[in-house]
Parts: C-alpha cells; sequence; structure tokens
C-alpha cells in the first residue's frame, strides 16, 4: 500500500531493503487529500522504480480528516483482490502511538484470519512498523534517505494546513534537516 505518505514510502523501502520486488497500489478512496496524496505515491514509487496500481473507489458518503471507520480494512482486502498473482505480501505502514484501532497488533492479527479466507495462495498481511512510534519512522528514514520531499502527509487540505497530527510530524521532520 503506497499512500504517498512518509510511512507508506518508509515500508517501500523497508521491502526493497530485504530484496523484495514490491509493486505499489494506491487507492483514492474518496480522502480529501486524494489528489496530492496520488502525485506523491506516483513520485515515490518512480524515484524507487516500482510500478504503481491506481484505483478510485469513493464511495457514496463524502470522507473526511482523521478516523474513517473500515478505512484500512477496505485497503486490506482491496489489495487482496488487486495483487498479482505473484505478490505474496500485503504490507501497510501503520504504526504505534496512534489511536486508532485499525492501526494495531490485534488489527493486523484479525486481518490476517479475514485474508486466510480467501487465501488461495498465503498471501499475509503485515505490518513492519506496528511496534514503531512515529519518531522510529522518522529516524528510519532520515537514516536511509528516503525522499521524504517526495512525500505528501497533510490529511485534511490542499495545501497543507500545519495543524493536523501528520503535518506536526513533518514539521518534527523539517526540524532536524
Amino acid at each position: 500500500m503506497l499512500s504517498g505518505g512518509l510511512d507508506s514510502a518508509a515500508c517501500l523501502d523497508f521491502y526493497l531493503d530485504l530484496g523484495r520486488t514490491p509493486c505499489a497500489l494506491f487507492v483514492d478512496y474518496g480522502q480529501p487529500t486524494a489528489e496530492p496524496e496520488l502525485q506523491a505515491a506516483r513520485a515515490v514509487a518512480k524515484f524507487y522504480s516500482v510500478p504503481i496500481t491506481c484505483l478510485r473507489c469513493e464511495g457514496a458518503q463524502p470522507k473526511r480528516a482523521g478516523l474513517i471507520s473500515g478505512r484500512n480494512a477496505f485497503l486490506v482486502t482491496t489489495a487482496l483482490m488487486e495483487r498479482p498473482k505473484f505478490v505474496s505480501i500485503v504490507a501497510m505502514g501503520i504504526h504505534a502511538g496512534t489511536d486508532y484501532s485499525d492501526c494495531s497488533s490485534h488489527f493486523v492479527e484479525k486481518m490476517q484470519t479475514v485474508l486466510d479466507i480467501y487465501n488461495e495462495c498465503s498471501t499475509q498481511f503485515v505490518a513492519p512498523f506496528i511496534n514503531w512510534s512515529k519518531a522510529d519512522i522518522i529516524q528510519y528514514c532520515l537514516m536511509r534517505n528516503i525522499p521524504l520531499d517526495l512525500t505528501y502527509s497533510c490529511e485534511r487540505e490542499f495545501p497543507p494546513c500545519g495543524m493536523c497530527l501528520s503535518c506536526e510530524d513533518r514539521k518534527a521532520i523539517d526540524a532536524r534537516a
């Protein structure tokens, strides 16, 4: 899953560093920042020379910043449905330190149970940063020279609002650079 944010860019880099051959999936599910996220996801995929598939599945209800019930479950099952047959891992850059129930070890375990129902080819759902803090991911990004300038991190709008948690993370990164 490549949202265009720093967590998903770090996740892509992580699997490339392991010697994997990833492909990327971006999903426009009607989020307010879909267009700048899509541009960022394409730029990150291009930087890493990774093919990217882009889907648009807006749904009937407008989406707002913050918690969107079912979002990560939707993204995981969409990735399962749309993955090339050679893909055996669906990876997401979710991490510790949020209050979102779909950013937890429990969520990862339950989604694996769902994938196991459909799992004719042993697809795994993984979240390599599930026990990492946002600060750990930022440190990883800086250590690995991940092109953070290509990522987009505001949850609310374009241009970035400067006030949401993602913008606060970006300020912390910019202060270290």
